[in-house]
């Protein structure tokens, strides 16, 4: 089984930045997409971003372009960069992982997921 983990979240101010770390343990494969999830009180999961298991093919949702990075190391790690953090952003950012190269962008075709962690961003 694979196992996810989620860090790096936490409190920050309008416009800062944060810099999210998913880890996978136990059984992984070398060929699975990663991406990043999240979810506000009383809200659906939405898309964030994703990203190939070689590190290609980054998707970034339409609300995050030109302020999120999502990108791999040569670890099983994937991060996501958030950079002008805005107040909307604030939700449980979800780390998910599924079997395949091949990156979509909706979650139920992921089927392994981190426990989250809180972005809280001030005005």
């Amino acid at each position: 089984q694979v196992q996810l983990v989620e860090s790096g979240g936490g409190l920050v101010q309008a416009g800062g930045s944060l810099r999210l770390s998913c880890a996978a343990s136990g059984r992984t494969f070398s060929a699975y997409a990663m991406g990043w999830f999240r979810q506000a009180p009383g809200k659906e999961r939405e898309f964030v971003a994703a990203i190939s298991w070689s590190g290609g093919s980054p998707l970034h949702a339409d609300s995050v372009k030109g302020r999120f990075t999502i990108f791999r190391d040569n670890a099983n790690t994937v991060y996501l960069q958030m950079n002008s953090l805005k107040p909307e952003d604030t939700a449980v950012y979800y780390c998910a992982a599924r079997s395949g190269s091949y990156v979509y962008t909706d979650p139920r075709r992921y089927d392994r997921w981190g426990q989250g962690t809180q972005v809280t961003v001030s005005s």
